[in-house]
């Protein structure tokens, strides 16, 4: 050790302060472990809570209310065109994020979490550097590494801040609201900030090289969202960028692909196009832990790594990149260290995409079964059976289904359309538990509401859907 550096040792250190860091910590501290807790920001939530799901739904929130007030004059109300205060906005956004942050603090202070900012880097299995910081080093019995993932930068124009061409979090920043904006990618996070941006008044066109939106969803809960964002976005599939160039005042963009052809000039640019493991500066080669040629972690079901003292969860350890799944790692990492039985068992990963309409799915998928051979039973409600969804004016939804056609146990749910990410829930929880489509059609229901769709829905198993007839599929 260097003359006047900080030494410190603890039974646990935790490096990544988002969600499935502070949830490994805060278990951790609750079994009675000794737990230090390392990351570059000052203030523990990740990428999650300060540019990524937080922020992001604060303008996603608004441009659902943007879109009701225009449907309503279709009802009988009319409201005023739409002001945008941006440094306002800025302001609400700021103070959600702030709110949540500064109850994460106060939990770590309540739990006795020993906070350090600075950046991690493996010296050994029991030992770290820490860069930026003012201890330079730690030492410890077990690690955690919850690092997360990282924003993929279009080929040789890597990200700087300020700059015209942005990854989410630079959109999410709200320097302005671009008249023109290009998103690369037509995944979830590009067109939840397409939706966004769009209601805010930027012309939007996207740009994916698939065939598809939102590849690897299926296709019937994809259809309703396609046909929305169609009408306030000017999307080009089976279509890629060949050249970007920033320029002082706008971004050149060349493109290639079915239909567009030649460069155009955007204000500003979205690259979306993915994000990859945050592992690359951690050193793990001074440990036994590895990594796939991705550059994931690699796991058992316990979290545990090939290093006996080293741990990794969320983003960083591969699969759903998303922080309910990162959350529940965490926790299981926690426990296993603490020498309690537990692992990473849960069949059913809601995820939620909250564009409008909102897409969500747990489970097994159609797509899933039939590129795995498995059998199954679909049975599809769609919402213009709904009376809730009609007096909403949103009967475009589609809730599904998917059963064991033998045993009538429910492994799969798929909805698209207003709310999805609360009906979800019941979906999950059916799946997790291994209900029978029977169960679902058995539990009343509250009227009107949405969630009869998933009532109905299990219903047409039986086949005596009130509201649908029940067709072989």
């Amino acid at each position: 050790m260097v003359m006047g550096e900080l030494e410190l040792s603890t039974g646990l250190l935790v490096i990544g302060s988002g969600p499935g860091g502070y949830a490994a910590a805060f278990r951790a501290a609750d079994l009675g472990l000794d737990v230090t807790m390392v990351d570059p920001s000052p203030q523990p939530g990740g990428v999650c809570l300060y540019s990524g799901c937080i922020p992001s739904k604060t303008l996603l929130f608004l441009s659902e209310l943007i879109h009701d007030a225009a449907r309503a004059e279709h009802m009988g109300v009319t409201f005023g065109r739409p002001r945008i205060d941006l440094d306002a906005l800025r302001r609400w956004k700021t103070e959600v994020i702030a709110s949540m942050s500064g109850g994460l603090m106060s939990l770590c202070r309540q739990r006795g979490i020993q906070l350090l900012q600075g950046k991690a880097r493996f010296e050994s299995s029991h030992s770290v550097r820490l860069q930026d910081a003012e201890v330079r080093r730690v030492t410890f019995q077990h690690a955690v590494i919850a690092t997360g993932s990282e924003t993929i930068a279009y080929p040789g124009l890597p990200f700087k801040e300020g700059g015209r061409v942005m990854d989410s979090a630079g959109a999410l920043a709200l320097a302005d609201i671009p008249e023109t904006l290009l998103i690369i990618g037509g995944g979830y996070v590009g067109l939840e900030l397409g939706t966004a941006f769009a209601a805010l008044g930027s012309r939007v066109t996207v740009v994916e090289m698939a065939e598809m939106l939102l590849p690897g969803i299926d296709r019937d809960l994809v259809a309703p969202l396609q046909r929305r964002l169609q009408s306030i976005a000017d999307i080009h599939l089976r279509t890629k960028v060949a050249g970007l160039a920033e320029r002082e005042d706008g971004v050149d963009v060349s493109l290639e692909g079915a239909g567009i052809h030649g460069e155009r000039r955007f204000d500003r640019v979205l690259v979306a196009i993915g994000r990859r493991p945050a592992s690359a500066d951690l050193d793990l080669a001074k440990t036994r832990a590895t990594t796939d040629k991705r550059g994931f972690i690699q796991v058992d079901e316990r979290l545990r790594t090939a290093d006996p003292a080293l741990f990794a969860v969320g983003d960083v350890a591969g699969g759903m990149m998303l922080a309910n799944k990162a959350n529940r790692e965490g926790k299981v990492a926690a426990e296993v260290i603490a020498g309690k039985t537990s692992a990473f068992d849960v069949r059913s990963i809601p995820a939620v995409i909250y564009t409008n309409p909102q897409i969500a799915w747990c489970g097994l998928t159609e797509d899933q079964a039939r590129a795995g051979g498995i059998a199954v039973k679909i049975l599809r409600f769609p919402w213009k059976f709904s009376g809730r969804a009609h007096t909403m004016g949103a009967p475009e939804g589609l809730t599904k289904i998917l059963v064991e056609p033998e045993s009538g146990r429910i492994i799969g749910v798929g909805v698209v359309g207003r709310e999805t990410e609360g009906l979800i829930s019941e979906g999950s929880l059916a799946v997790e538990m291994g209900a029978l489509a029977e169960d679902v059609a058995l539990s009343l229901h509250p009227h009107p509401t949405l969630s009869e769709t998933e009532g109905e829905a299990a219903e047409l198993y039986l086949g005596n859907s009130t509201h649908s007839i029940s067709r072989k599929t």
